[in-house]
């Protein structure tokens, strides 16, 4: 008889310690729901995996839910599988921080739910072969990929309805194709339509209709609460299945048992499509975007794919500065680590993957996502560290230059040499938080929506007796009230910037970033001359631009780290010509703008400061101040510090904090002084 196995499977993930709301509205709207519905058909059996500290949290905080999903385990109609316990993207991190977060989520669901995972959830879809003896180690059989994993490979689509083999020196591992048809059709097309297409594929071998997605789709995602409960997708979808006798809702392991694997496979580095372009530079992701528009006429869909790629998940972290400086920090602390539990559960919640890439969803443009990865960061240095007070050049960024760590009793500050000997981290050790935890306004590719945008007639989104628009097909909203909202920046948000500009120079143009640069010393690297003790000298004997002439100058950046201040002098010689002046830019991060007092009156927008050599900055979230004090009286501009990025709600303006200019006249020679301080 001509069957296809239904192979549901359901991922829910929240970024560690996200809000509560969102947490409390997922449980309410789409975890308990979905649950509620499935109990009531016994013989409807799925997958699921949730992560550890997403569990944890149920369990905590809605018992009910967690009841819940026991009895469906107990009663036989839930699978659960495993993966990395605070959900990394596992080739990410190291091989024992795999095993380990990976067998403390199989402790959990074995307590919990008195299973044996025998499957494993790829964070994002993320498929490298490294991975291979280390979840086999754990007890994993399989996997669950896309089907573009195997395409781009050379499969064809037509013969993915089942599993494959893969192995690395003869470890083999089980891999399930998840199939685009139905991660696009479930839950947004009426449940016939799925069920005709599950029909369609079905066979005398039993083929697999195999389907893992993110379980937020159902009741999360835009417009589908009421699409998938008020309007019974759900239940309908449910009856229709058990109704027909084509197809089979079973679990995977229970697939594994009743089929043969399809072939040998051996996937290419890789996360589902999407993944490629969103992990591109914003202009090669546009250019990508169009080769593909141009193919559309002349090869179908499944053709393109197989030879049209994007980059890699971990080109976020080339991609992005900031993404690539947590996940070199965690990389750091897993090589140092302190063998305690408190140590190593920080560390493993630092590994968390939301911080550190960009598609729809917000990620790594969200700063509490970061505040939390670097607050365990954070948490793990105060135990490495201790009371002992530490300078030591390292390349912790592993990009061929080094960084200058200073720990204090108070403060724990980076330098980087590759950029400009800048302040790139500066934290407050009793607060676990990140001052420095900025963010650079990128050019992303959706970018050219809102700059190419013209105004269309009016439409409204409805939710029609047939489907409902995925995420990814949703319409655009209105654009043109962002574009005023759009700055990129050509350098890094960091502290201790060093720029060469003009009497051109205004507010305006230091917020937006478009004032006229002459020097090279914002963006390019210094040597370190001396490090000992707290001490920093750095130097770039670099140049002025006059006239299209290089002008040669040296600029020297000397740094004395405290219990609880950073004291710098600035010398700069070799400046000719004409009237040019030096900018020292800074940018800080706070929790929340509304929090923060400025020379004792509320930051509400920018402003220019006018012969003053003090500055105060109050935060109401740390309770700390962080004070300037300079040698000689300077104008100083400060400006809101906001990117603006796409999310499942259309477009985010987002706060990342505060971006100060202490603007100096220039002689042939310049020499600064000052301090800046945490109180």
């Amino acid at each position: 008889m001509r069957q296809t196995a239904l192979l549901l499977g359901l991922h829910c993930h929240q970024p560690v310690d996200n809000f509560h709301h969102v947490l409390d509205e997922a449980i309410e709207k789409s975890y308990h729901p979905f649950f509620e519905v499935a109990s009531k058909y016994r013989d409807f059996k799925f997958s699921v995996h949730y992560s550890g500290w997403l569990l944890e949290y149920i369990k905590d905080k809605s018992p009910k839910t967690f009841k819940l999903m026991q009895d469906l385990s107990q009663n036989g109609q839930i699978e659960f599988l495993t993966g990395g316990y605070y959900e990394p993207i596992l080739a990410s991190i190291s091989s024992a921080d795999r095993v380990s977060q990976i067998q403390k989520l199989n402790s959990f669901i074995r307590k919990n739910f008195g299973q044996r995972p025998k499957g494993l959830w790829l964070t994002e879809r993320v498929w490298d072969s490294v991975i291979i003896k280390d979840v086999v180690a754990c007890g994993v059989e399989y996997v669950v990929v896309d089907d573009y994993h195997f395409i781009s490979s050379g499969f064809s689509k037509e013969m993915l309805n089942g599993y494959f083999i893969t192995e690395d020196e003869g470890v083999k591992l089980k891999i399930f194709p998840i199939n685009k048809e139905l991660r696009y059709s479930i839950p947004f097309s009426k449940p016939d339509v799925v069920c005709e297409y599950l029909e369609s594929i079905a066979d005398d071998n039993l083929s697999a209709g195999v389907i893992f997605d993110d379980g937020e789709k159902f009741g999360i995602w835009p417009d589908t609460y009421e699409w998938v409960y008020e309007k019974k997708w759900l239940e309908e979808f449910i009856q229709k299945v058990l109704q027909n006798k084509t197809i089979k809702p079973m679990h995977y392991c229970e697939y594994l048992e009743a089929v043969k694997p399809i072939s040998l496979a051996y996937l290419p580095i890789t996360s589902y499509i999407e993944m490629g372009g969103w992990s591109l530079d914003g202009k090669d992701a546009n250019v990508l975007q169009n080769i593909q528009n141009e193919l559309d006429d002349r090869f179908d869909v499944d053709t393109i794919e197989k030879f049209l790629k994007g980059s890699v998940w971990k080109n976020f972290l080339v991609k992005y500065y900031e993404a690539n400086k947590i996940h070199k920090r965690y990389i750091e602390l897993s090589q140092n680590r302190v063998n305690t539990p408190e140590f190593l559960d920080s560390l493993y919640k630092a590994q968390t993957n939301d911080a550190l890439w960009h598609g729809v969803f917000g990620g790594t443009y969200l700063p509490n996502l970061r505040d939390n990865a670097y607050k365990f960061i954070i948490d793990c240095e105060n135990i490495r560290y201790f009371e002992k007070k530490v300078t030591e050049i390292k390349d912790i960024n592993c990009d061929g230059y080094d960084e200058v760590k200073c720990v204090t009793k108070n403060l724990i500050t980076i330098f980087d040499s590759k950029v400009g000997g800048q302040l790139i981290e500066f934290d407050i050790r009793d607060k676990s938080f990140n001052l420095q935890n900025t963010m650079s306004r990128y050019y992303e590719a959706y970018h050219s929506k809102i700059i190419n945008y013209k105004p269309n007639k009016m439409q409204t989104k409805e939710i029609s007796e047939d489907a409902i628009a995925t995420i990814h097909g949703a319409d655009d909203s209105d654009l043109a009230e962002y574009k005023e909202f759009l700055k990129h920046d050509w350098h890094t948000k960091n502290s201790f910037i060093d720029h060469i500009s003009d009497s051109e120079i205004s507010l305006d143009s230091f917020g937006k970033s478009t004032f006229k640069e002459y020097g090279d010393f914002a963006n390019q690297s210094f040597e370190i001359l001396n490090c000992s003790d707290g001490y920093i000298h750095f130097q770039r004997e670099g140049g002025i631009f006059i006239d299209d002439k290089k002008h040669l100058a040296t600029l020297d950046k000397i740094f004395f780290i405290d219990d609880e201040q950073i004291n710098f002098n600035i010398i700069l010689n070799g400046v000719k010509g004409k009237d040019l002046y030096y900018l020292q830019e800074h940018n800080l991060h706070f929790a929340n703008l509304k929090d923060i007092t400025i020379n004792s009156s509320s930051f509400d927008g920018e402003f220019c400061i006018k012969e003053a050599n003090e500055l105060e900055i109050y935060d109401g979230y740390t309770k700390k101040r962080v004070i300037f004090k300079l040698s000689c009286k300077v104008d100083i501009f400060i400006s809101p510090l906001d990117t603006l990025s796409q999310s499942e709600a259309g477009f985010d303006l987002t706060n990342q904090g505060v971006s100060i200019g202490f603007l100096f006249g220039l002689n042939e020679q310049i020499k600064i002084s000052g301090q800046v301080w945490v109180s």
